[in-house]
């Protein structure tokens, strides 16, 4: 099969050298723009690296783009990793169609920030699906899932690094493999248990200390390593990292200090205590939060977003 992949960054780069190795055709890949003085896509590197042709278009819209990509006459495309909007009509084109990489349990957590999403929620399940995409967000039939267990302590990066990204890669060589072989389902999504979220971004990152413990942690986890959940302070916005849970009763007021130790921040929450591990200040990378709170002088009894 002549296969064109659509995608971007390390994800897209394992896909494209998976399908190699499997000895599978790549006609060419699609990448976002390369930003102006910035790193090369690792998509692109790996394709250039390999001799296969390499688009970078600023957009899908425009007919010459389409015109490229239809006179490459693949026999399937593969979505890894896509966050420009793709029209319907590239879909078409492929005479055994597209595929797409999502990493949740389709119908739940359409949207761009999945795994995040699953945190947030309090999922004790997640895993990847590769559908045939339809033009709709995330909304076309499944050809196959995969489920992985959400541990107490995952954020969005383990879960992505350590499971998702692997079984997806693993996932889209099995879908590969099913649809040469002509027996790749196409099973339609039940749109009653879809749900979507938007992006994880600063809108839904700011903590709440009066919330439960556990939804307070689950959110942290959720923005774990992006886009970092935060307290705004009179020295400016702080964003935590690595943090755990202790469920137990508390007496002080939600958001004071209780310690600081080697172990981090340890914060009062309703119904728990959560040790805050690394901090990221407005100004300067992440750093251990007991080092952070020797250089901003906070102390037991202060209170993290109202000052001290």
């Amino acid at each position: 099969m002549r296969i064109v992949i659509i995608g971007q960054g390390a994800f897209g780069a394992k896909t494209l050298e998976a399908l190699l190795d499997k000895h599978e055709t790549v006609a060419a890949v699609f990448t976002p723009p390369d930003a102006p003085g910035g790193p090369i896509d690792p998509l692109k590197e790996v394709a250039t690296a390999k001799g296969i042709p390499s688009y970078q278009p600023q957009g899908y819209e425009d007919e010459e783009v389409f015109e490229q990509y239809r006179k490459l006459q693949p026999d399937l495309t593969i979505l890894a990793f896509v966050t420009s909007i793709i029209p319907e009509r590239y879909f078409h084109v492929p005479s055994k169609g597209a595929i797409c990489y999502h990493p949740s349990l389709l119908p739940r957590h359409r949207g761009g920030s999945a795994i995040s999403w699953a945190l947030i929620m309090g999922d004790t399940k997640t895993g990847l699906s590769i559908f045939w995409p339809d033009g709709g967000i995330d909304t076309g039939p499944v050809l196959l899932q995969k489920e992985v267990e959400i541990g107490p302590d995952d954020t969005t990066g383990s879960l992505y690094f350590n499971h998702l990204f692997p079984m997806g890669i693993e996932a889209i060589l099995e879908s590969v493999e099913m649809i040469k072989a002509g027996n790749a389902p196409r099973i339609p999504q039940d749109d009653s248990r879809a749900t979507y979220e938007p992006l994880c971004d600063d809108e839904v990152a700011a903590i709440d200390w009066s919330a439960p413990a556990q939804e307070v942690y689950n959110l942290i986890r959720g923005c774990d390593p992006q886009p970092g959940a935060y307290v705004d302070t009179p020295e400016g916005r702080i964003r935590f990292y690595q943090a755990d849970l202790k469920p137990q009763k508390v007496k002080e007021e939600p958001g004071k200090i209780l310690a600081i130790d080697h172990s981090g921040i340890q914060v009062a929450a309703s119904g728990g205590v959560i040790t805050l591990g690394k901090v990221r200040p407005k100004k300067g990378g992440k750093m251990p939060a007991a080092e952070y709170a020797d250089i901003a002088s906070l102390k037991v009894g202060h209170y993290l977003g109202k000052g001290k």
